[in-house]
């Protein structure tokens, strides 16, 4: 069945966040059914609770065919040296182990539907920022399974990433944030949900990134602040 297709089924993690509330709402715009739970529904960053996650998804829906791990913590600035293990625990937690045992459970349903993973990476993935290095990590851990699960789950499932820039900024650091990129702007939750979508329809794309950040990433010698 095409993903061009109406009555596509989707679960989003992480659906109550700013990212996440805006691809189920671009998605439910287009026809699909989507579940999108949020954290109080299940604590990603154990393996279990993960798994029943992508059962529940699919008794709802009746299948699978979108995956989007949207589900994230641990974007808190600290110095190196002040760095602790329940910090690194966070940060790694939902993005990269909740990402891996979702997409674990979730991977028999998208081959019965030739189905589609798409990972909310970060373009910390791609960059060093020394107050966000739990982060940093943790979402360069999540960009790489998205290139190990492409090839571990092809032909019948494509894997891809999409990695946003500023496009989820707090009131009142527009104008800062803005001047990190090429565009001289900021971007906004719905940018990545036009991403998301374009790449469930994109059948000749897997195993990489699209990066929505204005030109953020190619501005390397910017680190955020705190």
């Amino acid at each position: 069945m095409s993903l061009h297709s109406p009555n596509m089924r989707a679960l989003v993690t992480g659906g109550t966040g700013r990212i996440g509330k805006a691809i189920s709402e671009r998605l439910r715009a287009e026809g699909w059914s989507v579940l999108a739970p949020g954290r109080a529904e299940g604590d990603l960053a154990v393996a279990e609770p993960a798994r029943a996650l992508v059962g529940r998804a699919v008794d709802e829906l009746g299948g699978l065919d979108l995956l989007v791990n949207a589900a994230a913590d641990g974007f808190e600035p600290r110095a190196v040296d002040e760095v602790t293990e329940a910090d690194w625990d966070a940060a790694f937690g939902a993005t990269a182990k909740g990402s891996f045992f979702v997409t674990q459970a979730a991977a028999p349903h998208l081959r019965e539907s030739s189905g589609v993973v798409v990972m909310i990476e970060d373009v910390a993935a791609y960059q060093p920022w020394p107050s966000f290095a739990a982060h940093c990590a943790a979402k360069a851990a999540q960009a790489m399974l998205t290139r190990v699960l492409a090839r571990a789950l092809a032909p019948e499932v494509r894997v891809c990433g999409v990695a946003p820039g500023p496009v989820a900024v707090e009131p009142g650091q527009e104008e800062r944030r803005a001047a990190e990129t090429l565009l001289g702007r900021i971007g906004s939750p719905e940018d990545v949900a036009e991403a998301v979508l374009y790449l469930a329809r994109a059948d000749f794309v897997t195993g990489t990134s699209l990066v929505v950040d204005g030109g953020r990433l190619l501005q390397s010698g910017v680190t955020p602040r705190p």
